[in-house]
């Protein structure tokens, strides 16, 4: 199946007045909630002013309980923007208000698998659904001559404006009352909207919610039977054919398994290694290389395994299959064993963190895979169970605090607190910001009394990730649960 550029049928916008009032209001909203202010509440009340409109905008309404269902499902869904603002939790909020929106229309699949295309097939529309409206508005004679006659009425207007202003500004020498009423008007908060990137960002909004109150989909047009004969089926000979594919995966299960036993002795077994090589250089030169190594090998078994290939008829394939799978999950374990080794030397990192969190993504990727083979699903189901498992990773890592997480890490596992681990860098500490404060805290408590150097290095470090923490912008707009937190661990005895 193809997308097309053709939309499913719009409804005339004149026939639904009241969403272009709404419009107007969330554009309003939007501005005096997150125009120029830092990201917090903010923007948890307006997805949810956002999803309130949708449901009121709906063209059937939906019952009473559904719309408090969908509702409760966007609050559930936003509410990592009220931990702290993040990329993770603006996409997921995104997310729930497109599904909302699909819910209202009546678009949602009724199975899992037709999910991700549906909201593909929206995400497609949403950049070009209101200049779409917009012109399928005045595309009709009747109104290109209402627009015409409406320009012809402003012009009518120009010249009795400018003698008007003139005889005003007259009046205002010779009348002082009118003067000081004139002088009264702050011209400058008029002029503050005409700013091109407050502009912008009413357009930007606009154009999102716009598409939220009037879903559609791009329509899927069958591909021509012409193009149907071109389709390549390989023979058992072929680069892909069963023949082909017998040879590739027993020379892959053979590869795989050298490095499967390597990883055994050295980094399982704990084996001493060749001279001048440690543990954590052996652990540092795989742990990324891996992570590749296991998504071709996903793409590699994609091919094997599709519907109607050479691994429905041959057991001998899909025996193979499976056991290259259970050894690319066992490539994923041993990777964030090297990556656990190589934090042990070098400490923890944000990018540290991202990869061994990604190495499990890929593992239960993987074993998602061997599901689908044994239950014999479709690669629709697949993408569909890979992104539901994605999604829930995403929302519960949007409630936890890294940069805090990292920091107490390093802290216990320095060498100046556990007496093994490696020194701590107070430097990359400061670049994690304010949260990182009570690991400092911690770190500053425990250090030993000789340790002068450190201690003075961390008292500077803590002192100004405090003070810029406490001199940044208070605005109720900005209130998120991560800054409270601080704020209250900041007040508390246990931090002066």
């Amino acid at each position: 199946m193809d997308t097309t550029n053709i939309l499913t049928a719009p409804m005339p916008i004149r026939r639904y007045p009241g969403r272009i009032a709404v419009l107007l209001g969330l554009v309003a909203l939007a501005d005096f909630l997150i125009f120029d202010e830092m990201p917090g509440i903010n923007l948890f009340l307006f997805a949810l002013a956002v999803c309130a409109s949708i449901l009121i905008s709906a063209a059937k309404k939906p019952s009473p309980l559904t719309a408090a269902l969908l509702l409760g499902f966007s609050v559930l869904a936003s509410a990592p923007l009220l931990e702290a603002p993040s990329l993770v939790g603006f996409i997921l909020c995104l997310g729930a208000l497109m599904s909302v929106a699909l819910v209202s229309a009546r678009f949602m699949p009724r199975r899992l698998p037709g999910l991700p295309l549906v909201f593909f097939r929206f995400a497609l529309v949403i950049p070009l659904r209101l200049a779409e409206d917009i012109r399928k508005y005045y595309a009709t004679p009747a109104k290109r001559s209402s627009f015409v006659e409406l320009r012809r009425s402003i012009g009518l207007w120009i010249m009795p404006l400018i003698l008007a202003s003139v005889f005003v500004l007259l009046f205002a020498a010779a009348n002082p009352l009118i003067e000081i009423a004139l002088r009264s008007i702050r011209f400058e908060v008029l002029l503050r909207f005409l700013d091109l990137w407050r502009i912008a960002f009413w357009m930007v909004i606009a154009v999102v919610v716009w598409a939220m109150l009037r879903p559609r989909l791009k329509r899927r047009t069958a591909r021509s039977q012409a193009g149907r004969a071109f389709v390549i089926v390989p023979t058992r000979n072929a680069p892909f054919g069963q023949a082909s594919l017998l040879r590739s995966l027993l020379l892959l299960n053979a590869l795989f398994a050298v490095q499967t036993l390597l990883d055994l002795v050295y980094l399982w077994g704990g084996a001493d290694l060749p001279d001048h090589m440690s543990h954590a250089e052996y652990a540092h030169r795989g742990a990324y290389p891996l992570i590749a190594t296991a998504l071709l090998a996903a793409g590699f078994v994609l091919l094997a395994i599709r519907r109607g290939g050479p691994g429905d008829h041959s057991s001998l394939i899909r025996g193979l299959v499976h056991a290259w799978i259970g050894q690319n999950i066992l490539l994923c374990l041993s990777s964030m064993l090297r990556l656990g080794l190589y934090v042990e030397a070098y400490s923890l990192t944000e990018l540290r963190v991202a990869a061994g969190l990604w190495m499990g993504i890929v593992a239960v990727g993987l074993a998602l895979i061997l599901l689908r083979i044994v239950l014999r699903r479709s690669n629709e189901w697949l993408i569909a169970t890979n992104l539901a498992s994605l999604i829930a990773f995403l929302y519960l890592s949007a409630f936890i605090d890294l940069p805090a997480f990292i920091a107490r890490f390093n802290v216990a596992h320095s060498q100046e607190i556990s007496q093994e681990g490696p020194p701590l860098d107070i430097d990359y500490l400061s670049s994690l910001g304010p949260s990182a404060i009570p690991a400092l805290d911690l770190y500053l408590l425990k250090l030993p009394t000789h340790l002068i150097d450190q201690r003075s290095q961390a008292v500077t470090v803590r002192y100004y990730l405090a003070r810029n923490f406490e001199m940044r912008r208070r605005d109720w707009r900005s209130w998120t649960f991560r800054s409270a937190r601080l704020d209250n661990y900041l007040l508390s005895p246990i931090a002066r």
